[in-house]
């Protein structure tokens, strides 16, 4: 008869200790990161697992703990890219989360909806910085650490996106689908 062993439980190193803290803290913010650029609650808790996953293959690259967030960020951004890019369909409803601010609840979710459809019309890049942006409410510096891109570039699709936001709103004004 073979002797059994008891299961021998290895103890995290202190470098995956200080990992799981990091991500641990961040695990929140990044599903909902990732569900205002995704628009799909199952997209988003993929992308954040994928996004963990690479973050702990790259751990190393990592120099300051401190800034896990903003390098987090990048892979996690960057995830969500590939999938909208990959998949070609229209995510990123922030919508649900920038509330318009309307007394009548029915009309508050049509102004949504049409919101939605609006930013559902914005390429990736943009529904990117515009998420960073109004949903994180981070300021263009960041947005361009965040992202590896220069300032101009974040500005610039700012400009764009929102521009094209208010022409799509102003359609649906003219067409008196907004109050």
């Amino acid at each position: 008869m073979a002797e059994s062993r008891p299961a021998v439980v290895e103890q995290p190193t202190e470098r995956a200790q200080a990992f799981l803290r990091l991500a641990d803290d961040h695990l929140d913010r990044a599903y909902r990161l990732a569900r205002a650029i995704l628009r799909d609650a199952t997209d988003a808790q993929d992308a954040t697992h994928d996004a963990f996953e690479q973050a702990w293959r790259k751990w190393s690259t990592l120099r300051d703990p401190a800034r896990f967030e903003p390098w987090f960020d990048r892979i996690l951004v960057n995830t969500c890219r590939d999938r909208l890019r990959s998949a070609r369909r229209q995510p990123m409803d922030i919508s649900a989360v920038v509330a318009i601010t309307v007394g009548d609840p029915y009309g508050q979710a049509h102004d949504r909806d049409i919101l939605a459809n609006a930013i559902a019309t914005l390429s990736p890049d943009h529904r990117v910085v515009v998420a960073l942006r109004y949903f994180r409410d981070l300021p263009v510096d960041a947005i361009a650490s965040r992202l590896d891109i220069p300032a101009g570039t974040v500005q610039s699709r700012l400009h764009y996106a929102l521009k094209r936001l208010h022409t799509a709103l102003d359609a649906a004004d003219e067409k008196g689908t907004i109050r």
